[in-house]
């Protein structure tokens, strides 16, 4: 791991995950978490202070890049939560089948490597009845954009932890195993190539 990777990007990263627009999107969704509650890609712990107490029974955060805990484990203490930290890729979750009810992913499925095998793991570890609660961004509808994003990620990669701005998160989550039970869309505020948005539910 570079220097960059190590002691810029986690902060540079909480930095466009702290803005009031993704700040706004995670309200809508992280509420929704319920009983045995895993999170894929914790981070720095942005979604945390959002969390409803009283429907949580437990709560798993799982993110490969250790270099993010520092600044999650201050966020837990602030919140008042207790999250046991798993620092595991999603590729490759150490929980058991059908062991949680809800999965929770914000802005995460643009960095996994191999997303369809992620999402494969997230249905695996959903109990039935369970539901995937996803606020992610990724390809625009409007053609011009998705050129730019397409032109584009191949530069954001090295700069933005792997991130992708073009992936198709509707159509990635019906091939991961998933059914889309609600979704939303828009362009939240911003360069339209970095900020168009997918937020909703999905069943295993």
């Amino acid at each position: 791991m570079n220097l960059y990777d190590r002691f810029v990007l986690p902060y540079l990263i909480d930095w466009a995950c702290g803005i009031k627009p993704a700040q706004m999107q995670r309200a809508k969704i992280v509420p929704r978490a319920q009983g045995r509650v895993l999170e894929i890609g914790i981070g720095t712990g942005r979604n945390l202070p959002f969390y409803d107490h009283a429907r949580l029974q437990e709560l798993y955060g799982l993110d490969p890049a250790l270099q993010m805990h520092r600044l999650a484990r201050r966020r837990m203490k602030e919140a008042g939560l207790q999250v046991h930290l798993l620092d595991l890729p999603a590729e490759r979750i150490p929980m058991e089948d059908a062991s949680f009810d809800t999965v929770l992913t914000t802005y995460t499925l643009c960095t996994i490597p191999d997303v369809l095998a992620a999402l494969r793991e997230m249905r695996r570890v959903l109990r039935p009845g369970g539901r995937l609660l996803f606020c992610e961004h990724g390809a625009a509808p409007d053609p011009s954009v998705r050129r730019w994003q397409d032109r584009l990620t191949p530069l954001w990669k090295p700069l933005a932890g792997g991130c992708h701005l073009n992936r198709d998160i509707p159509e990635l989550l019906r091939e991961g195993g998933f059914r889309i039970e609600d979704l939303e869309q828009m362009y939240l505020p911003g360069p339209r190539p970095l900020t168009y948005n997918y937020w909703g539910s999905a069943a295993a």
